[in-house]
C-alpha cells in the first residue's frame, strides 16, 4: 500500500516512531537498531511494508530498501509473524543475519526474544537458499568495518571454497572468521579460511 514515508520524526519509542507527513502523523514499527539511529525532529525516509488484518492495519518501517527485503522474507517462513521478524531484526542487523542463516548459525537467530531453536532451524531450512551472503553480508572480513564482498577478494574465496566442494554454508563461516585486510588478496584469504575448515 505505501512504498516508503518521507518526513520528520515526532516521536520516538522503543519499537515505534511516529513520522509526521504533511501534518499526517503514522505509527512505523521499526527494529531496535533503526530506532536508536533515529533523532526526534529529523527529516528521514522509511521503506514500508503494510500489515492488513481485520483488526488492525500495521506499518513496519526500515532505513534501507535490503531491510525490507529481508524482513519480506522472514514473514514467509511458518511461524514466523510481523512481530517475530522484527524482533529477530532487532536482535541482528541485516548483514548478521544473512550470514547466521547462510552459515547455518540457529543459536544466534534463537537469540531473539520468542524465538525457540525450532523456529530459527526453520528459519535457516526455508531462507539458505534465499539469501545471498555475497550481496549483503560483510561479516567482519575487514577487522569490523562493513564493506561488500560480491566482486571482492572475499567473495572470490567463498566461490573457491566451493568449488573445492565445502558447502556455500562452511564456506561464508571460514572467510567470515578471516581478519582481513584490505590489500589481501583472494589466494591469502582462501589460505587463511582453510584454516578454519
Amino acid at each position: 500500500m505505501y512504498a516508503h514515508l518521507r518526513g520528520r520524526i515526532c516521536d520516538v519509542e522503543e519499537s515505534l516512531v511516529v513520522i509526521d507527513v504533511n501534518g499526517i502523523g503514522f505509527n512505523v514499527y521499526m527494529s531496535a537498531g533503526d530506532v536508536m539511529s533515529l533523532e526526534q525532529g529529523a527529516e528521514t525516509t522509511v521503506y514500508t511494508y503494510t500489515s492488513v488484518r481485520e483488526d488492525a492495519m500495521q506499518l513496519y518501517g526500515f532505513l534501507e530498501k535490503s531491510e525490507l527485503a529481508l524482513f519480506r522474507k522472514l514473514i514467509t517462513v511458518n511461524g514466523v509473524g510481523m512481530k517475530n521478524a522484527l524482533a529477530i531484526m532487532s536482535t541482528l542487523d541485516a548483514d548478521s543475519l544473512v550470514f547466521a542463516i547462510a552459515s547455518g548459525d540457529s543459536a544466534a537467530i534463537s537469540r531473539a526474544p520468542g524465538i525457540g531453536k525450532k523456529t530459527a532451524d526453520r528459519v535457516i531450512l526455508e531462507l539458505k537458499d534465499k539469501v545471498d551472503p555475497g550481496v549483503t553480508v560483510s561479516h567482519d572480513i575487514s577487522g569490523g568495518e562493513a564493506v561488500e564482498v560480491r566482486g571482492t577478494a572475499a567473495s572470490e574465496a567463498v566461490e573457491a571454497l566451493i568449488s573445492l566442494g565445502y558447502s556455500r554454508s562452511e564456506s561464508v563461516r571460514a572467510v567470515g572468521m578471516v581478519k582481513a585486510d584490505e590489500g589481501m588478496d583472494t589466494g591469502e584469504i582462501l589460505r587463511e579460511a582453510l584454516k578454519n575448515l
